[in-house]
């Protein structure tokens, strides 16, 4: 990919900047003599590539491999999780020609570990991680006042997403298993349906406001299917195989129209 230099990516997100540029930060690990790093580049939707340099860099300690980030809704924010030290915070400052990165401590979220999964709501009150050990958090941004906390949420944590109005939070484990979560209320809601030879993994509320849907991605064997839960029942209501193989990322656009896989 231009401008990843042929190293390693291991997550990487978009970033909403109010003039309209096209950014992209990546989390790149260790790799021989290269410092772990987060590097934001600028995207030209014409010749769909990248810039050839970073626009702004963030080297991390030794240890400090990224493993998941997320993006603020304002594109102002980053929240980065490590191989070791739990999450940080970056803060992004200036124009597409000149960004910076600077860091700081999320003190709840330091030396919990590696999160496989961070997101943030679509309003930017909320952030949740699910960590690879299982344990799932859900905070108030950006006061990090702490909303629901459950230790043994999942076996580990494969995906997580926000429902349009904040209400619930959808949450898959590597067992196969999904649950849905009240988030005010500080509970689990409620457990999807599934068979015993199926295994939930992706998992995506509908974002266009007027189809209250969960979308989820279902392996039974090696057949691959994209399901469809009522949110107001929690039932499943059909499916439809979109992909001959599993789905490793699932994401919805910013109007809703779009489901990609």
């Amino acid at each position: 990919m231009d401008g990843s230099g042929g190293a390693t990516v291991t997550c990487a997100s978009w970033i909403r900047r109010p003039e309209n540029a096209h950014l992209v930060v990546m989390g790149r690990p260790r790799h021989g003599d290269q410092t772990s790093s987060l590097d934001i580049f600028s995207y030209n939707p014409v010749t769909a590539s990248l810039s050839s340099s970073p626009l702004g860099t963030y080297l991390f300690e030794e240890g400090g491999d990224p493993v998941n980030l997320v993006v603020h809704p304002s594109g102002d924010d980053i929240v980065c999780s490590t191989i070791t030290g739990g999450c940080k915070l970056f803060e992004l400052y200036g124009r597409e020609a000149n960004v910076r990165l600077v860091a700081k401590e999320l003190f709840p979220l330091h030396n919990v570990g590696p999160q496989k999964c961070l997101a943030f709501s679509v309003d930017g009150s909320r952030l949740a991680t699910g960590g690879v050990d299982g344990h799932l958090r859900i905070f108030e941004w950006p006061s990090m006042r702490i909303i629901l906390e459950e230790p043994n949420a999942h076996k580990s944590f494969q995906d997580l997403d926000f429902s349009l109005d904040s209400e619930f939070l959808a949450s898959t484990s590597t067992d196969g298993s999904a649950r849905i979560w009240k988030i005010n209320d500080g509970v689990p809601l409620t457990s999807l349906t599934r068979n015993s030879d199926e295994k939930i993994e992706l998992c995506r509320f509908s974002k266009d406001g007027t189809k209250p849907f969960l979308f989820c991605t279902v392996q039974k064997g090696n057949k691959s299917v994209t399901a469809v839960w009522d949110i107001s029942t929690w039932k499943r209501i059909g499916h439809k195989r979109l992909l001959r193989k599993p789905a490793s990322v699932m994401s919805i656009s910013l109007d809703g129209k779009y489901l990609a896989l």
